[in-house]
């Protein structure tokens, strides 16, 4: 009987850690973490986006970040799937301190695009409201330690309708449904 006991209270705990896990997991999600690809036609392994400037998961060099040169790194696009209409990008950092700290959002991209060059735009691109409170690039700035940079590249089929005021939450929610493929480049960085 002891033993029963035993193995039900050890099964309770596990419970009990599985169901807090998966509850603070959820609250620590970057907000492009929790679209829905359902729509996805076409395979997701066959768009990519690179940079020449830095490998995947590897560091980004200090001519792209807010003690530099604060400029977007060169980006290189492929595959981006026939159904796409758009593109969409989000450069964030889930490790600031505050929460996810957004560094770049720009959408509207042409599905065309293959490459996004240092210190510019995509023409007829939009730009929206990052963390530093206004629209355009802001470089990795962590306070302290190597925080990781998420490009994420998404391919939509449908334009999104927002102005440059517009914030990741907005975007997030225009681009729910749309979404045919996505693809990301990490970089870390520190100070």
């Amino acid at each position: 009987m002891k033993g029963i006991t035993i193995v039900f209270i050890l099964a309770i705990l596990v419970f009990g850690a599985v169901v807090y896990f998966r509850s603070t997991s959820k609250n620590n999600q970057k907000p492009q973490d929790v679209l829905v690809t359902e729509k996805t036609t076409e395979s997701t392994a066959n768009m990519t986006l690179t940079s020449t400037a830095f490998l995947h998961d590897q560091t980004i060099p200090t001519k792209y970040a807010c003690d530099g040169d604060n400029i977007n790194p060169p980006l290189t696009i492929t595959g981006a799937p026939e159904t796409a209409r758009t593109l969409a990008l989000i450069v964030d950092d889930p490790d600031a301190p505050v929460g996810t700290w957004v560094h770049w959002l720009v959408w509207n991209i042409s599905p065309t695009t293959t490459e996004i060059a240092e210190n510019s735009v995509p023409e007829k691109s939009t730009q929206g409201t990052t963390s530093f409170g206004k629209p355009g690039y802001g470089g990795p700035c962590p306070p302290s330690g190597t925080h990781r940079y998420f490009f994420t590249l998404f391919a939509l089929d449908a334009l999104v309708e927002l102005d440059g005021k517009a914030t990741v939450t907005e975007l997030v929610e225009a681009m729910k449904g749309h979404i045919v493929a996505q693809t990301q480049l990490i970089g870390r960085y520190g100070r």
